[in-house]
């Protein structure tokens, strides 16, 4: 017999421990990453964008690109339509 136990595992308990923080980072990257692009797309009423953000983990890849390229541009944007007159304009 070799000696091994059936749960054997190639890994150290040491080489293990070293990839904690690694796993800590990448969770609260992805954690902030994902709350601010779903609350951009919740914002913006992109339901499809919010269902692909909330269902698809990629470790902020998916999210990073929402946020730079896809996102509405500004607050005023998201708050009226083309076709809306704002208070601002009501009031001009």
């Amino acid at each position: 017999m070799h000696g091994f136990t059936p749960f054997y595992s190639p890994f150290a308990p040491g080489f293990m421990f070293a990839f904690l923080p690694f796993l800590i980072v990448a969770a609260v990257w992805t954690i902030v990453l994902k709350g601010f692009a779903l609350w951009y797309s919740a914002r913006g009423s992109q339901k499809g964008w919010f269902i692909a953000l909330l269902i698809v983990n990629t470790l902020g890849i998916l999210e990073l690109v929402y946020l730079i390229w896809f996102r509405p541009a500004s607050r005023a944007s998201v708050e009226t339509s083309p076709g809306e007159i704002s208070s601002t304009q009501e009031q001009e």
